[in-house]
């Protein structure tokens, strides 16, 4: 017997948090990736040379809290170099948007303007949609450009933020791998195995729930990110030596 499914019923966005409103999905997920491979690469690194035996490498109270130190003001730097970057990359993606108005506006004819839209936009909207739906969708936006005034293209207080949250979410994402090895520091072999399993779960996590995000499978996502971080890792260890 067949049985017709009930249609997907509509589902309000859930108010969106703090960082949410500062920063894109993309923008954390990368920013969170970015900064968990970079403590693992610390973390990872000393516990592959204390698995070598090396007393000449070996780990103690003192010198685990300097290498969550390191790590921590690496991490830091990342992310205001991350954060600067996002801010004038922003300010220039204004610049281009100003640049698309005024070739609008400066061009001779109704259907110039079109197809200077249509240069600029195709790209996205050919796979979604019809030849006549974009036409009419670009006269749409050229009538709208025709009189407006261009917006201001210098930095914005939300470049600002955005740039600022980068650095936070850096941070955030590995404040509970940092722990264990000031925590548990009296016994460093296995702070950096605590730490490196928390590292190892939160990769997981990340790349479940940016599966939820997007629609794909959470348990796949995760394991791909996961497996495909710990393989840098150990890349940029192979390349160190």
């Amino acid at each position: 017997m067949n049985r017709t499914l009930p249609p997907a019923r509509y589902r309000p966005k859930p108010e969106a948090a703090f960082l949410e409103n500062l920063i894109d999905p993309i923008d954390r997920l990368t920013e969170s990736l970015f900064s968990i491979l970079i403590l693992l690469t610390f973390t990872m690194t000393s516990w592959i040379i204390g698995l070598s035996g090396s007393s000449e490498h070996s780990l103690d109270s003192r010198n685990i809290v300097e290498l969550a130190i390191a790590a921590l003001v690496t991490v830091i730097a990342y992310g205001v170099i991350d954060g600067v970057i996002y801010a004038l990359l922003t300010m220039f993606g204004r610049g281009e948007s100003h640049r698309l108005l005024q070739s609008v506006q400066a061009a001779d004819s109704d259907e110039e303007a079109v197809d200077v839209i249509a240069d600029n936009l195709d790209y996205m909207l050919e796979p979604i949609t019809g030849e006549q739906e974009r036409q009419q969708l670009y006269r749409h936006i050229f009538v709208q450009l025709r009189n407006s005034q261009p917006r201001e293209i210098g930095l914005k207080r939300e470049d600002v933020t955005a740039g600022l949250a980068h650095i936070l979410v850096a941070v955030l994402v590995i404040t509970p791998s940092l722990l264990p090895l000031v925590f548990m520091r009296q016994d460093p072999e296995r702070a950096i195995l605590v730490s490196n399993f928390i590292s190892l779960f939160l990769l997981f996590f990340v790349g479940y729930r940016w599966g939820k995000y997007t629609g794909a499978n959470p348990w796949k996502t995760g394991l791909i990110i996961l497996s495909v971080i710990v393989v840098l890792v150990l890349f940029l260890f192979w390349l160190g030596g």
